[in-house]
C-alpha cells in the first residue's frame, strides 16, 4: 500500500513537470518540490522528512537500575502536501505518515488499517480575519502538542503531553485574529470534532467534542509564527509572549483519554461514555535567544471509573484524571548550540491507582539549518510517587525538507 502512495505521488509530480508548471523557492527547507501553476490558479509543496532516533532506558527495581534496553527506531516517516487550489484563500494540508508508531492503532472502529493519514484539512480564508477549517488536523489544544514535532527542541514531547493532550480529529474550526490596539493581537479558535481521534470511520459512538482557545500577543506576533516553534532560533529582536486559556468539552467520551487512549468496552460488547473536561493554561515567552514555555494541564470525568451494563460492576478501565505542569527554558548560542531544561511534574487523582510522576529533562540540540536539520539528544530521570523509577538516554536527527 505505501509503495502506491509513493508510485502516485511520483506519477503526480511527473504529470506536473510534463505539463509545462513552474518550479519555484527550491532552497533547502522550503520543500522538496514546489509547483506554481502559470494561471496562480493552484499551488503544490511537497516536503518530506524523517526523524531516526536511538533511545536506551534503565528502570529501577526499587534496589538499583537494572541493564538498560536500548532502541534504535524511524520515529517519524512523514509525506506533506499543502498550497493552495482555485485562490490563495482556499488552502490545504495534507500529512502522511508511513513510520510504525504513526500508522498503529488499527480496529474495528477504522476498518482495521493502518492510520495513514494524518492531516486531511482545507482552510478558507472567508472573510477579512476568519478561517473555517474542515477536515481532520490538530485540535486547538495545549501549545506544545500543535507544535509540529518537526519544531521541538528536545528528543520529544513532555509527560503531561502525552498523558492529557487532545490531539487530532475530524471536524470543523472556526478562527479569528484581531488587534486591539497597537500591536496586541487576540486570537481565538473554536472547534466541534466527532470525538474519537483520526481516522475514525464507523460512526460517532459518543458524543461530540467542543474545543476552544483563547490566545494573547501583547507585544505582538512572533517572528515566523516562532509561538508554535520551539527555541528561539529567530533571536527576537524584542520581548515576545503569548499566553492562552484553553477548554475542551468532550460529551459522552468512550475513551480513557477523551478522543485519545483505549475504548471503554463492556463485556457485552458496549462502550461505556462518561463526559470528559479538559483545561490548558500555557504560555511561551522569547527574547534575544532565550525561550520558555510553561504549560498547565487538568481533566476531570464525570464517572471516570467504568462501569458494566448493570451499573454496579467495573469494567477494568478509568478515565486518566488528574493535573499536570510541565515548565522548560533554553538558551541558543550563537554557535546554534541550543541548551535546554524541562521539569514536569504529574499529580492523578487517586482513581486512576498511578503514582504520581516527576521528570527532569536535560537536552542539547545542534541546528545545522533550523529545525530542518538538527542533532540533539537528551537525558531525562523520572521518579514515581517520589522514588527512583527510570534514567533515559535519546539522541538522534531530523532531515526535513
Amino acid at each position: 500500500m505505501i509503495v502506491r502512495y509513493l508510485y502516485l505521488a511520483a506519477f503526480l509530480f511527473s504529470i506536473f513537470a510534463a505539463t509545462g508548471q513552474e518550479i519555484s523557492d527550491t532552497k533547502f527547507g522550503n520543500g522538496l518540490i514546489n509547483f506554481i501553476a502559470k494561471d496562480s490558479s493552484f499551488s503544490v509543496k511537497f516536503a518530506p522528512r524523517i526523524q531516526a532516533r536511538y533511545i536506551i532506558n534503565w528502570n529501577h527495581d526499587g534496589e538499583n537500575y537494572g541493564s538498560g534496553e536500548q532502541n534504535f527506531l524511524i520515529r517519524r516517516a512523514r509525506l506533506k502536501f499543502d498550497g493552495f487550489a482555485y485562490s490563495p484563500k482556499l488552502k490545504y494540508k495534507i500529512e502522511l505518515g508511513l513510520s510504525n508508531r504513526d500508522i498503529s492503532g488499527a480496529n474495528q472502529f477504522n476498518r482495521n488499517t493502518p492510520r495513514y493519514i494524518l492531516d486531511a484539512v482545507i482552510m478558507w480564508n472567508f472573510y477579512e480575519n476568519f478561517e473555517l477549517w474542515a477536515g481532520q488536523t490538530k485540535l486547538p489544544g495545549n501549545v506544545e502538542r500543535v507544535v509540529s514535532s518537526a519544531n521541538l527542541q528536545l528528543i520529544n514531547r513532555s509527560l503531561l503531553n502525552s498523558r492529557f493532550n487532545i490531539d487530532r480529529d475530524v471536524g470543523i474550526q472556526l478562527r479569528h485574529h484581531a488587534y486591539i490596539g497597537g500591536n496586541f493581537m487576540i486570537r481565538e479558535k473554536i472547534a466541534i470534532s466527532q470525538g474519537e481521534g483520526r481516522n475514525v470511520t464507523e460512526g460517532n459512538e459518543g458524543g461530540l467534542q467542543y474545543t476552544g482557545r483563547l490566545e494573547f500577543l501583547p507585544f505582538g506576533e512572533f517572528a515566523s509564527k516562532g509561538d508554535y516553534s520551539q527555541g528561539d532560533l529567530k533571536r527576537e529582536p524584542s520581548p515576545k509572549l503569548m499566553f492562552a486559556v484553553n477548554y475542551d468539552y468532550n460529551q459522552d467520551a468512550v475513551k480513557t483519554r477523551s478522543n485519545l487512549g483505549s475504548y471503554m468496552f463492556r463485556d457485552d460488547g458496549s462502550l461505556y461514555s462518561t463526559d470528559i473536561t479538559t483545561l490548558f493554561l500555557d504560555a511561551v515567552f522569547k527574547y534575544r535567544g532565550f525561550a520558555f514555555m510553561g504549560e498547565f494541564a487538568s481533566r476531570d470525568a464525570d464517572a471516570p471509573i467504568a462501569l458494566e451494563a448493570d451499573g454496579i460492576t467495573p469494567t477494568g478501565a478509568i478515565v486518566t484524571t488528574g493535573s499536570a505542569f510541565n515548565g522548560q527554558a533554553s538558551y541558543l548560542f550563537h554557535s546554534n548550540v541550543e541548551i535546554t531544561g524541562r521539569y514536569t511534574t504529574i499529580d492523578y487523582d487517586m482513581v486512576t491507582g498511578r503514582g504520581d510522576e516527576d521528570q527532569f529533562t536535560l537536552g542539547i540540540s545542534k541546528y545545522v539549518v533550523g529545525h530542518k536539520l538538527k542533532i540533539q539528544a537528551d537525558i531525562s530521570y523520572t521518579t514515581e510517587n517520589g522514588n527512583a523509577d527510570n534514567i533515559m538516554f535519546r539522541t538522534g536527527f531530523d532531515l526535513h525538507f
